[in-house]
């Protein structure tokens, strides 16, 4: 970690990812008990190499993007209405962490690893069984929808509250992709908040990064520049969800 920017940060007081997420790099466990990763900063674009901005996310849509590694999916979704504030969650190993909120003047913009906490779940080109479900669609996993829902084992998560576990087998919130806006709207990935399962990802689904992305090399390549963002209609063939 470059010592000028951490004492920059350090000097604002508690709001260490809130301040500037791309200044710091590598693991950071806060006097709050945030953990957050940093990795190479990266546009989100659309199919074609195109900007896109806040304005353009349609609501309750799912979008999915690959960051911070080629293989690794992440949801981008638009919610109905701005998220909490301030949200305490915990890892499945006890470590405390703050989401500070969604981004975009109406604060309804979050991103999330696609990964499910509790057994790897996620969008391949071929299905997806994880996904937002918009709050006028019924789904089985939770009382109420607008929340993000995984029907292999029925997790939910609160994407207005960090991706906090609401019901199923979980044992932690979604890692969370954290996004910066530019005065122009554009959309920027910076890093992650959150214990992810990243390596237990990587452990467990070889033959498919054989398949998709011409092996484990491949996969594990780091994005930066741009990460191309889809709907998920458009990147997986089918879609299950309960």
């Amino acid at each position: 970690m470059e010592r000028r920017n951490f004492l920059k940060v350090m000097a604002a007081g508690a709001t260490i990812v809130a301040v500037n997420p791309s200044l710091i790099r590598g693991n950071l466990y806060a006097d709050d008990g945030r953990l957050y990763t940093a990795y190479e900063k990266a546009q989100i674009v659309d199919a074609s190499g195109n900007p896109i901005k806040v304005s353009a996310l349609e609501k309750e849509v799912t979008y999915i993007f690959n960051y911070p590694y080629a293989s690794t999916p992440c949801m981008l979704i638009n919610l109905p209405e701005p998220t909490q504030q301030d949200i305490t969650l915990k890892s499945e190993m006890g470590e405390e962490y703050i989401w500070k909120s969604g981004v975009g003047k109406e604060r309804t913009v979050v991103a999330y690893s696609a990964i499910c906490a509790h057994q790897l779940t996620h969008p391949t080109p071929n299905d997806s069984f994880i996904k937002y479900v918009p709050k006028s669609k019924p789904t089985m996993a939770y009382k109420k929808s607008g929340i993000i829902v995984c029907s292999s084992h029925m997790s939910a998560y609160d994407g207005g509250a960090g991706a906090k576990v609401l019901a199923g087998a979980a044992s932690q919130p979604l890692a969370a992709v954290m996004l910066e806006v530019a005065a122009d709207e554009t959309i920027w990935a910076v890093g992650v908040l959150g214990s992810d399962k990243f390596q237990d990802y990587f452990r467990a689904f070889k033959p498919e990064f054989k398949e998709f992305y011409s092996g484990i090399a491949q996969a594990k390549q780091l994005v930066s520049i741009s990460a191309k963002t889809v709907k998920l209609t458009e990147y997986s063939k089918e879609i299950i969800q309960y």
